[in-house]
């Protein structure tokens, strides 16, 4: 199955700002559905967070616990930011982008990958259902950029 969502909000805050939260992994589990721990466990050539880097999250989803392995391809702060998985229980790219709006910043989530190896069953609702987390995800971000303002 290919699945390919995005979602999108504006978010009253300067993008450079909201970039810098949402890019750094130490927030992932503020603000992404599921998320229950996420750890750098490969630091990018030059050291530290950025291309080749790799981050480590841990999940639940459908009530399994998921450990996946996401590296860094595209890092281009405070625009965009692009992973692709290494390891994990099946192919997945996630892409956030982070664009000047004239109320703030446009934050996007896109998530392509190929769910039907390991959500067999679960298929013809899983674009639906990962549309739905990400529209959680934006809000939640924006609640933590606006001090829990909706």
């Amino acid at each position: 199955m290919g699945l390919d969502v995005t979602r999108e909000r504006v978010i009253p805050a300067p993008p450079d700002q909201v970039a810098a939260y949402a890019m750094d992994w130490r927030h992932d589990h503020e603000w992404t559905q599921g998320i229950r721990r996420a750890e750098l466990t490969r630091e990018a050539s030059a050291g530290g967070f950025g291309l080749g880097a790799q981050v480590t999250r841990t999940a639940y989803f459908l009530g399994k616990r998921i450990d996946y392995v996401l590296e860094i391809v595209g890092y281009d702060p405070p625009t965009l930011l692009d992973m692709k998985s290494v390891a994990g229980p099946m192919p997945m790219h996630v892409t956030y982008r982070f664009e000047p709006h004239p109320d703030g910043a446009l934050a996007s989530i896109r998530v392509r990958g190929d769910a039907s190896a390991y959500y067999r069953i679960a298929g013809p609702v899983m674009g639906l259902m990962v549309g739905r987390n990400l529209a959680k995800d934006l809000r939640d971000l924006r609640r933590h950029m606006t001090g829990g303002r909706g």
